[in-house]
C-alpha cells in the first residue's frame, strides 16, 4: 500500500514522467525512499537536471501522499499502480509503463497476469467497406479462439474490432485517450456500455479528463504495451495505427498486415511496413494463432480467402522455363491462371477470372510479395 501512495504521488509532479519515474524505482529501490531523496541524490539520475530538481522540490512540499490518496479515490475508486499485483505484467515490459492506470469494467486476473492471449487490431477513422468487413471477420475469429481485442475505441477500425469481437461474446480492452468516464466519441456510448460489461476500458488519465489531441498518442504505446502482438488493419501513411506499430516495433511485439490494393492510399500505411523494414509480416491466419499459442482454427473454411498470408518457399533453383505453379489459395490461384508473360490490365484481370475487384486487388499484391507477379506502369500486371 505505501508503494502505491507514492507512485501516485509522483505522479502528480509535472516533468517527471513515466520513464524518469522508473528510472527512479531502479536507483531508490522503491518510490517511497526517492520521497524522501535530497535534491544532490535526485541531480544523480540522468533526466534530473536543476529544473527538474527544482519542481519536485517545491511540488513535493505541498503533497502529502496518504491524503492525495484518499481525495483522489473519491473520483478515481479504480485504479493500479506498477506496485499492484494486479497491474498489467506485459505493461511493466515496456520502458515507460504508466504510473496510474485507471479502469472501469470487468478485470481479468489471467489477463493481466499475461496468461490470456491479446491481440492489439488498430487502423484508420475512415475505413474502406473492404477494411470493415475483414476487421470485423479476424477479430470475431480470434475472440471465439479465446484471445482478448485490445483497441482504442475510436471511430473506425477501432470500433468495429471491439464491436465484433463483443458479438460473438469476446472479450476486449479499449484504451482511451480520455478519463475513462469519458466516452470519446460520444457515438460510441452504447459501445462502451457493452465494453464495460464484458471487457475493460483503460486509461493513464484521471476521471473527468476530456478528449485532446496530445493525449491520443501517448495511449497508443499501451495498446501496443498490452498487445502480444498488433495487427494493423487499415491505414494511410499518417495513421494513428503507424504509431501503435512503432511502438510494437520497439517492444519487439510481432505485428502483421492486412494487405490490400496498391492504390488505395488508406493503405499506404500498410504498405509502408511493409517495405520499410518494420519486421511487419502479411500472415495466413492460421500461423497467427500458432505464434500465440493458440490452438489451431476448427472451421477453416471461414478463412479460406482470409488477405493475411504465408509466403510459401518458392523453389529457386528450378531450371525449367516453366516453373510448376506453387500451392497457392484458390483465390490466388486463379488470378495467378488468368497471368500470362504479355501484361493484362487490372480490369481485364477482373473481367477474366470472374472474381470482385478487391479479391483481384489484394490477390495482386500477394503474388507480386512472393515473386511470381510483376506490376507495370498503368496497373498491368504479368508473370514473372
Amino acid at each position: 500500500m505505501e508503494e502505491r501512495v507514492f507512485w501516485l504521488a509522483w505522479s502528480q509532479i509535472s516533468g517527471v514522467g513515466p520513464i524518469l519515474l522508473k528510472r527512479l524505482q531502479q536507483h531508490f529501490i522503491s518510490l517511497s525512499a526517492a520521497w524522501e531523496a535530497t535534491p544532490n541524490q535526485l541531480r544523480e539520475l540522468e533526466g534530473f537536471g536543476n529544473k527538474t530538481v527544482q519542481a519536485v522540490v517545491e511540488k513535493r512540499a505541498k503533497i502529502d501522499p496518504e491524503k492525495l490518496l484518499k481525495q483522489h479515490l473519491e473520483k478515481n475508486p479504480n485504479f493500479w499502480t506498477p506496485a499492484d499485483p494486479e497491474y498489467p505484467r506485459l505493461l511493466l515490459e515496456i520502458p515507460n509503463p504508466p504510473p496510474v492506470l485507471y479502469y472501469r469494467g470487468k478485470p481479468q486476473l489471467s489477463e493481466n497476469q499475461g496468461i490470456t492471449p491479446t491481440v492489439g487490431i488498430v487502423g484508420t477513422r475512415s475505413l474502406s467497406e473492404y477494411g470493415k468487413r475483414w476487421t470485423r471477420k479476424i477479430s470475431a475469429a480470434l475472440a471465439k479462439q479465446g484471445f482478448t481485442i485490445v483497441s482504442g475505441m475510436a471511430e473506425g477500425i477501432d470500433t468495429e474490432a471491439h464491436d465484433a469481437c463483443l458479438e460473438v461474446g469476446g472479450r476486449t480492452l479499449a484504451v482511451l485517450g480520455t478519463g475513462v468516464d469519458v466516452v470519446y466519441p460520444p457515438s460510441n456510448r452504447s459501445l462502451y456500455d457493452r465494453i464495460l460489461n464484458n471487457g475493460l476500458v483503460l486509461s493513464e488519465y484521471p476521471a473527468g479528463t476530456q478528449p485532446h489531441r496530445t493525449s491520443f498518442p501517448p495511449r497508443n504505446r499501451i495498446i501496443a504495451g498490452l498487445s502480444r502482438a498488433v495487427l494493423v488493419m487499415e491505414a494511410p501513411t499518417k495513421s494513428g495505427a503507424l504509431i501503435t506499430a512503432d511502438f510494437a516495433k520497439d517492444l519487439q511485439r510481432d505485428i502483421y498486415v492486412l494487405t490490400a490494393r496498391l492504390d488505395d492510399y488508406k493503405s499506404h500505411g500498410c504498405l509502408k511496413l511493409l517495405n520499410k523494414g518494420a519486421n511487419a509480416i502479411p500472415v495466413e491466419f492460421e500461423q497467427l494463432l500458432t505464434m500465440l499459442g493458440a490452438k489451431p482454427v476448427a472451421d477453416k473454411a471461414d478463412f479460406s480467402s482470409l488477405p493475411l498470408f504465408n509466403q510459401p518457399q518458392i523453389d529457386r533453383s528450378q531450371t525449367s522455363n516453366q516453373p510448376p505453379i506453387p500451392d497457392l489459395e484458390p483465390d490466388l490461384k486463379q488470378v495467378f491462371q488468368t497471368l500470362n508473360t504479355e501484361p493484362l490490365s487490372f480490369d481485364l484481370i477482373i473481367q477474366q477470372s470472374g472474381l470482385a475487384a478487391s479479391v483481384v486487388s489484394s490477390s495482386l499484391l500477394q503474388l507480386e510479395l512472393m515473386g511470381l507477379v510483376t506490376q507495370l506502369p498503368g496497373m498491368r500486371y504479368h508473370k514473372c
